[in-house]
């Protein structure tokens, strides 16, 4: 009966855990159920571009339309894991007698000073986004070089309105940039590892208390001969 505490405790700290990894698991079917929804949605059939978009009702339309570029633009430094350091290039992009702001997509650090010349009659097709990039730590624009997509600041700098369409596809041939298409890739779903982490510490929870039991239990017989 001493040892009915600790034991209770074994068994209960592995409930615990045990159920901590079952809680996990039910959040990952949560999270790539939504993650599927948002892929689904990014990749519908694009429409116009609404006249007064909602950023959150209209997060992520896949809009299309026909319109120029323009030869200003805005390097944001990015990064790929495949390719390394570049940018991405942002851009006016003037259809139906308005000006947006566009995100052509990748380029590499050694494209940086390549001039892009405007591109007329080109269609487009993405996504609306609302990045938010911003926070107290993010440096201000040096001169050409910008750290974070900041859609007011850069739009009131190509004068074009705070609305961001990230390319996904571009009839402009041969490509300038390398089209960054929004997705959930980005999106961390980390519940698969929590609940990996969870059961071993359940497993290593309940070895611990088995171990306890059978050390008292031999104990007690080498103190009985």
């Amino acid at each position: 009966m001493r040892n009915l505490l600790p034991i209770l405790f074994g068994i209960a700290g592995t409930v615990f855990l045990v159920s901590l990894g079952v809680w996990q698991m039910q959040r990952l079917e949560w999270k790539q159920g939504i993650l599927a929804e948002m892929d689904a949605h990014m990749t519908a059939t694009p429409v116009a571009i609404p006249a007064n978009p909602d950023p959150v009702g209209d997060a992520f339309l896949p809009v299309r339309a026909t319109g120029a570029i323009g030869a200003r633009e805005i390097l944001v430094q990015s990064s790929l894991k495949s390719i390394g350091p570049g940018y991405r290039v942002l851009a006016p992009f003037t259809f139906e007698d308005r000006t947006i702001l566009i995100d052509r997509g990748f380029i590499r650090s050694t494209g940086r000073d390549t001039m892009r010349p405007a591109v007329e009659d080109v269609t487009l097709i993405g996504n609306l986004h609302w990045p938010d990039e911003i926070d107290g730590f993010t440096p201000d624009p040096e001169g050409a070089l910008w750290f974070a997509r900041d859609v007011p600041v850069i739009a009131a700098e190509l004068g074009t309105e705070p609305l961001l369409l990230v390319v996904r596809q571009t009839s402009e041939d041969p490509r300038a940039v390398t089209p960054l298409p929004v997705d959930t890739a980005g999106i961390p779903n980390n519940h698969l590892q929590y609940a990996v982490t969870w059961f071993l510490l359940a497993i290593v929870w309940a070895g611990m208390t088995a171990f306890f039991v059978a050390q008292q239990r031999r104990n007690r017989e080498s103190q009985s001969t």
